[in-house]
């Protein structure tokens, strides 16, 4: 039998269930800031994710570090944690509940819940807010927009019946381990056709698509033996470095270059590349055609091909054929994205090594390779002609497994615009928990 449902008065809420209660968050929860002081060095330091709140070293020296701990809060089990600052970042986590005593970040909110509020179940309500940007449209509209303490207890919030908060929490736990572990097969099945088109492209780059022939020790490590008709030739000796500058500015059209999206206008970065700079004169010019590099990055991929005229950061390199008649850029592209030859130059750049992740993928920070030293890499070339049979061969191989993981990411997307759907509907009551 349908539930008799009443409006919220809230829009982004909508209608409630009539036993149901719209309450102002100040009414279940009570903030509070307890600074550990000195007696920080007795609490584990917690961090606050997308994946809920985790324990991290205070060794750690990723992102902004405290010189000491002393002003760090105190975090118990069962309390609520908000990272409400830097609100216009969507990708950020904003929310979690605690399953550790530790110590937090003074920037965060905690606020600890009565007996009237299960603690899981309001993690659902303020973990819907945060996956539905609500936050963000409380925000102070600031240049780091934010929400305090008091700004976060006013929030209206749903409180239905505790033993129906606790069947909800318990629900949605158990809906999203299911989700959560089609979503894991899923991305693992991903990794492994990255691995399947890495592995397809080194071998065609670096042994050809001819069959067995008679081979050649090419004297590279990474690229180990050739056909005996192929050469070996220095990056600079088959492309200029183009370094043209936008000075007087010839362009403002600026491009970007990442590991996921390859070469893009900067507005399509999403919310990292809404803070477009307006002095473009110290860039660099990219046109059609260009094999781009980020110089601080190429050993983790950075390497793309632009189909723009624009204009570029100067830590960008911009190749382009010497002599096309002799030169398929498309081959020598996919060389340079060969996890082999990124590992190749680890000992080439000046930065920190972070990890290499389990899909071969090399993370660093400003880990810069100098021109003069990536123009003097040996690169195996083949004749043009095999070049170019090479490159269509890439190309209609890995299409079809583009293909195949953008339809798993399709599926991930689905997956996730439904825990969504479902964690709103049933925080608000617009369904009901089965009965088992």
């Amino acid at each position: 039998m349908p539930r008799t449902m009443k409006d919220s008065g809230i829009d982004w809420i909508g209608s409630i269930p009539t036993n149901w209660e719209i309450i102002r968050t100040k009414s279940a929860f009570r903030n509070h800031k307890h600074i550990a002081g000195k007696k920080s060095f007795d609490y584990e330091r917690l961090a606050l994710t997308l994946n809920g709140v985790i324990k991290r070293s205070k060794d750690d020296s990723t992102g902004l570090q405290p010189e000491a701990f002393d002003g760090y809060q105190i975090l118990r089990p069962g309390e609520l944690v908000f990272k409400l600052i830097d609100l216009e970042n969507l990708q950020t986590s904003r929310v979690g509940l605690s399953p550790y005593e530790g110590i937090v970040s003074p920037a965060y909110i905690i606020l600890e819940p009565n007996n009237t509020v299960s603690p899981e179940y309001a993690e659902m309500f303020f973990l819907s807010m945060w996956q539905r940007a609500i936050f963000n449209r409380m925000g102070d509209d600031g240049v780091r927009s934010s929400l305090t303490a008091g700004d976060l207890l006013k929030v209206p919030f749903t409180l239905p019946p505790l033993d129906e908060q606790r069947k909800i929490a318990s629900f949605l736990k158990k809906k999203f381990k299911e989700i959560n572990s089609i979503i894991e097969d899923t991305e693992n099945s991903i990794e492994e056709y990255k691995l399947l088109k890495q592995s397809l492209i080194t071998e065609a780059v670096t042994k050809g698509i001819r069959g067995e022939r008679p081979m050649k020790n090419s004297g590279v490590e990474w690229i180990g033996d050739i056909p005996e008709d192929w050469e070996l030739i220095r990056i600079k000796s088959i492309f200029n470095n183009r370094k043209e500058k936008n000075n007087p500015v010839k362009t403002d059209f600026i491009l970007s270059l990442g590991l996921n999206y390859g070469v893009v206008p900067y507005s399509e970065k999403g919310a990292a590349g809404n803070k477009a700079k307006e002095d473009v004169s110290a860039y660099l010019i990219a046109h059609p055609g260009d094999i781009v590099m980020n110089s601080m990055n190429i050993v983790s991929g950075s390497v793309g091909i632009s189909d723009y005229l624009g204009c570029v950061s100067p830590v960008y390199y911009m190749l382009y054929p010497k002599n096309e008649k002799t030169t398929n850029k498309n081959y020598f592209y996919n060389v340079f994205q060969t996890k082999v030859f990124q590992r190749s130059l680890l000992g080439l750049g000046n930065g920190i090594l972070v990890k290499e992740s389990s899909n071969g993928t090399l993370n660093t920070v400003r880990l810069r390779i100098p021109y003069e030293k990536l123009g003097i890499q040996l690169v195996p070339q083949p004749p043009k002609k095999e070049q170019d049979e090479i490159s269509e061969y890439v190309i209609k191989r890995t299409s079809k497994i583009d293909k195949l993981v953008e339809e798993k990411r399709a599926f991930i997307d689905e997956l996730n615009k439904y825990k969504k759907a479902i964690i709103y509907e049933y925080v608000t009551g617009k369904k009901e928990v089965p009965e088992l």
